[in-house]
């Protein structure tokens, strides 16, 4: 049985896929917080955080989302970062040092089990973690099962394919070249949730209301190809993966199909890459 066929396997594959990814993620957090900054705004602004309130962040990653509203919870206010890999965890603690953010904790939690008392936070975030979740319809209902009446979420999950071609370029060019079997869209993934009435329709069936669901535009922005190359090795375990077993001569192959691909998005100047991407964000109270 592949690990497609179990979910089992299936979930243990993501986790160790994020668990190795986050040495990437951490030689990469300057760029990734930069790049996420506009969409880790409008899901604070969008929750409110006030002083005093206890707030969850799931899925946390390296933590930037979740430590930026931490300064809004002061004074007496907690910020629970946390994440189903250790490895993230640690990279969120070394973050936290770095930004001296004192009020918060750090959980091992998943997504689709909550390990946290019910209605025991008064706002939740989750910036683009749901779409990695076996059973998002589970996931929605623990997070409102621990927030209390009345309590923000807000959901951030990527918008369809063709508005992230700083994402879908480098996998297009490893399925065209033989490398990798093109994405099963029926699997848990970066696209799996990239419908804004999908998204609002999970939220609703989870008992949430008020629900809205906005596009926020933003940019990737490189200064290179042969940066924006690197910074995916690091950034995505899959392609760091089949990257690093290829030959001199097929990583050429696949620098230049990136380049053509990405030629729309080339600055004839200087090189830089100003690549389009964007994302839905979905606000709810519980």
């Amino acid at each position: 049985m592949t690990a497609a066929e179990d979910p089992q396997e299936l979930r243990a594959a993501i986790l160790d896929r994020w668990e190795r990814s986050a040495p990437g993620w951490v030689a990469r957090r300057e760029r990734m917080r930069a790049f996420g900054m506009p969409v880790s705004e409008r899901m604070i602004d969008a929750v409110s955080p006030q002083p005093g309130q206890r707030l969850l962040e799931l899925a946390a990653g390296v933590g930037d989302t979740g430590l930026i509203a931490a300064e809004r919870l002061r004074p007496g206010g907690t910020l629970v970062s946390s994440d189903a890999t250790e490895g993230m965890l640690d990279a969120a603690r070394a973050r936290a040092r770095e930004l001296g953010v004192e009020n918060v904790e750090f959980k091992l939690l998943e997504l689709e089990w909550i390990d946290l008392p019910i209605a025991s936070v008064d706002a939740a975030l989750c910036r683009w973690g749901l779409m990695f979740a076996l059973d998002p319809e589970a996931a929605l209902t623990e997070t409102r099962r621990v927030l209390r009446p009345g309590g923000r979420l807000a959901i951030a999950v990527w918008d369809a394919p063709e508005h992230n071609p700083w994402a879908t370029i480098p996998t297009a060019v490893l399925v065209a070249l033989g490398h990798i079997p093109a994405p099963d869209s029926s699997a848990p993934g970066m696209f799996t949730l990239a419908s804004a009435g999908r998204l609002a329709d999970l939220l609703e069936g989870a008992g949430f209301t008020e629900v809205t669901v906005d596009a926020v535009d933003f940019e990737a922005c490189h200064e290179s190809l042969d940066a924006y190359i690197e910074h995916t090795r690091d950034v995505s375990r899959q392609f760091g993966d089949v990257t690093g077993v290829l030959s001199e001569a097929e990583r050429e192959v696949l620098r230049n199909e990136i380049g053509t691909l990405a030629g729309p998005f080339t600055s004839g100047t200087d090189g830089e890459l100003h690549m389009p991407a964007r994302s839905l964000v979905a606000a709810a109270s519980s």
